[in-house]
């Protein structure tokens, strides 16, 4: 059964008031193809637009989205965050790679918060970069890891 249906097959938001609070962490992935002509704008590990610096931006963007998850999915539950820390960096000759671990000491993970701060992050890359280019490409969004709870994650060689 799905966790966020209840007996009735409703949707609902997980109860967590029984459970101990632990410290929770999650990190996720994102990669964005900017293609060669963006990348030939990266200097000193920043591309500038006319809209600004780009990565500073994107990880501004990317750790409000981690402390919005809650009110960007109907059944998260509001979490205190501890910590946010978002990574970009050349990937390859084309692209980026985003990483967003955070943390929280909590009844409940913070992998959505995660995958949210990547998601977020990736999307301002895009939305700063279009006027050089509209074949900018986000994907691979995933989990990289997470602890904390009764089942520990953590993403296989080929997925990192």
């Amino acid at each position: 059964m799905f966790s966020h249906l209840d007996e009735e097959m409703q949707p609902t938001m997980v109860d967590v008031s029984k459970k101990v609070p632990s410290l929770r962490r999650a990190k996720a992935k994102a990669s964005v193809q900017l293609g060669s002509d963006i990348m030939a704008h990266l200097a000193a590990g920043e591309i500038h637009t006319a809209k600004g610096a780009v990565f500073a931006t994107a990880i501004i963007a990317g750790t409000m989205a981690v402390k919005k998850t809650a009110e960007l999915l109907p059944f998260c539950h509001t979490l205190p965050i501890e910590a946010c820390q978002i990574r970009i960096a050349k990937e390859d000759e084309h692209s980026v790679v985003i990483e967003c671990e955070v943390s929280t000491f909590a009844k409940t993970g913070v992998e959505m918060e995660a995958l949210s701060g990547v998601s977020v992050a990736a999307l301002t890359i895009y939305d700063m970069c279009k006027g050089l280019s509209h074949t900018i490409c986000i994907s691979s969004i995933h989990l990289l890891e997470k602890s904390g709870a009764k089942s520990e994650y953590r993403a296989s060689s080929l997925a990192r």
